[in-house]
């Protein structure tokens, strides 16, 4: 069954990594202007976050499954608008909906994933579905390219709603709902505030949300710092992808063990540590080689970060709150997303500046949770 659920995952995020190389220049096609096209750009990850923090209540009340098939079939239904799209204004509401979709599909996919863990694999567990992520990340933006180069940009759309039709009709339906709630329950703030005022949910939400912050950061500059330097655009691509091959190594070979075997605060801190000193090291770093041997060391970070604060969400929630808990956990996720290239963008407009901004802004984290830890 886990099998089943790395395949939504790997849809759900397919759908987000596929459209990176395209949305711009469609959005330019139909005559968004540049300060819109960042707009639309943007307004997903935002999205996502209103769609994650929003959905913990509905995951826990009506079960992951319903929400599942509803994200899915509402995500999907929104790609068949974008052909339609004929003016930058439209495509961004359309933008906005689809990413309050896709942020109900990933919260109830992860619940529902947790509910199915044993106790002593939950580690081994979030390992796969990060390698599930990386596969969407690798295979995504490739695909788009392929398809755009020989079809219309509208094919990558309608390809990846007839994907969600297609697992939310035959492969969901498949899934054993793992919780439901008997009664019918309001909503109840005091309810988010037990799960905020929990040390170990924050921790987990501090870290995805430096995770992406500094994730954002190095995707805005490190094409910049590669382009500087002479390289091309499929360079570029090369050397982004790598710290994706590293982590699904990590994810997917024996070291997964050690996700069970260490407690996950101590991984996140050296994984944490590991991103801090890759990000620095990129600052300094002019050599072709260096740059993938750097990118292999914040993928080893990378690898070791995510399932580990995955597995804190699982161990410190309660079935009946796991979706609320996964919900505050990945809204914290997109935020990152939204804020990471936004605060390089006003630190400084020298690419080797903002890597080092990123990599100070990662260690203050790694601190903050050394010595919260400690305590």
């Amino acid at each position: 069954m886990a099998f089943l659920v790395y395949i939504v995952i790997i849809i759900a995020f397919l759908d987000t990594f596929i459209q990176l190389p395209i949305i711009a220049p469609y959005a330019e096609s139909v005559g968004a202007s540049s300060f819109l096209i960042g707009l639309i750009i943007g307004v997903y990850s935002f999205a996502n976050m209103i769609g994650n923090a929003l959905s913990g209540h509905w995951i826990d009340r009506f079960g992951r499954k319903k929400m599942m098939v509803i994200g899915m079939l509402t995500a999907g239904a929104m790609l068949l608008f974008y052909p339609f799209a004929n003016s930058g204004l439209l495509l961004f509401f359309i933008r906005l909906l689809h990413g309050i979709a896709g942020g109900i599909l990933i919260p109830a996919s992860f619940a529902y994933l947790s509910d199915i863990s044993t106790s002593g694999k939950r580690g081994k567990t979030m390992a796969f579905s990060g390698a599930s992520i990386g596969t969407a990340a690798i295979i995504g933006p490739a695909l788009a390219g392929i398809i755009s180069s020989y079809y219309r940009t509208e094919v990558v759309f309608l390809l990846v709603a007839i994907l969600f039709f297609l697992v939310a009709i035959f492969v969901v339906p498949r899934f054993h709902e793992s919780y439901t709630v008997r009664e019918n329950r309001t909503f109840k703030m005091s309810e988010i505030k037990t799960l905020i005022t929990k040390n170990t949910i924050l921790t987990a939400s501090s870290s995805a949300f430096s995770l992406m912050a500094t994730m954002g950061a190095l995707t805005f500059a490190l094409p910049l710092k590669l382009e500087n330097l002479g390289h091309s655009s499929a360079m570029t691509g090369i050397v982004i992808s790598t710290f994706g091959i590293v982590a699904i190594f990590v994810f997917l070979s024996p070291l997964n063990r050690l996700f069970d075997t260490y407690t996950p605060k101590r991984v996140i801190l050296i994984g944490q540590l590991a991103v801090a000193a890759a990000l620095m090291m990129l600052a300094i770093n002019e050599t072709t080689v260096g740059l993938f041997l750097i990118m292999g060391v914040y993928g080893i970070g990378f690898a070791l970060i995510f399932p580990s604060m995955n597995r804190l969400v699982v161990d410190a929630s309660d079935k009946h709150e796991r979706g609320k808990a996964f919900g505050l956990f990945y809204a914290c996720f997109s935020l990152g997303v939204v804020v990471g290239s936004t605060f390089v963008g006003v630190i400084s407009s020298i690419p080797d500046i903002q890597l080092l901004a990123a990599a100070i802004f990662m260690f203050t984290f790694f601190t903050i949770h050394y010595f919260f830890t400690r305590s």
